[in-house]
């Protein structure tokens, strides 16, 4: 088992931000992880890369307590933040020679993955130039290289298509779906529900801490009676009538005597 979550509970002060959660993931899956703001989503990950610790329960990630383990973990994790975190003063050839030797990659090997993984994302001509000059889809771009720089067997996804453009989109669906054939796991938080849908074999909805349903993209589909997982997260998650809500908008915009 990659991950296991067993009744994990985390409050911060009186809320509670994961309610006797449990989850268990396989190797090879890809598994979206959903819910609205607040949801739980961004603590369940925190909890998973050793960054916080829950108040109760037992959390397992590549058979390691990351509270126990924390090194252990993060040398088996990818984690792509929904926030870049780059030295922006480095270039990318720097920053990705600074995590390969985190991971204690032999200089041969990272110097050649890197060059390989620079062409790959289009970056080998901005190789030498700092990441602070990056646009946003670049800076996104040098994080996920260098978070698979180590081969990790779980790669944890947080909003990671946040400034690609749709080529470089295209190639990291394709990235995933070559991952979890070669028996990686990807952990997917995000709010693109259609791109769940299409790269996603697992999907788990989470509201105010608890796991609302947690199954396969058809099972989620039919279990809550609806065509795509949009609709079944709408449903799920909110009683809101957006059409009304949107026309009422709409109405406002459009009413008669505005300056």
């Amino acid at each position: 088992m990659v991950i296991r979550l067993d009744t994990i509970t985390k409050t911060y002060g009186t809320k509670t931000a994961l309610d006797q959660v449990s989850l268990e993931v396989e190797p090879g899956q890809v598994i979206g992880y959903l819910g609205p703001n607040g949801a739980g989503k961004t603590t369940t990950v925190k909890i998973l890369t050793a960054v916080l610790e829950p108040d109760s329960g037992r959390v397992e990630v590549c058979g390691f307590d990351p509270m126990r383990h924390p090194l252990e973990v993060k040398k088996r994790v990818g984690y792509v933040p929904e926030v870049a975190a780059l030295y922006e003063s480095m270039t990318p050839v720097e920053y990705g020679r600074f995590v390969g030797r985190m991971h204690r990659l032999g200089e041969h090997l990272l110097e050649r993955r890197l060059d390989a993984f620079l062409q790959i994302f289009g970056l080998h001509e901005n190789r030498h130039e700092p990441i602070a000059a990056f646009s946003k889809g670049m800076k996104q771009k040098t994080l996920i290289l260098t978070a698979l720089l180590h081969n990790p067997p779980l790669v944890i996804l947080d909003e990671p298509l946040n400034g690609l453009d749709a080529n470089a989109a295209l190639l990291l669906k394709e990235i995933i779906a070559s991952l979890a054939r070669k028996g990686r796991t990807v952990f997917y938080c995000s709010h693109l529900l259609d791109v769940v849908e299409r790269v996603c074999h697992r999907v788990v909805i989470l509201k105010a801490g608890r796991i609302l349903i947690d199954g396969s993209v058809d099972e989620v589909r039919s279990r809550s009676h609806t065509d795509t997982i949009e609709q079944a997260f709408s449903q799920l998650t909110s009683s809101t009538d957006w059409a009304g809500l949107a026309d009422e908008f709409i109405a406002l915009l459009d009413e008669e005597g505005a300056p």
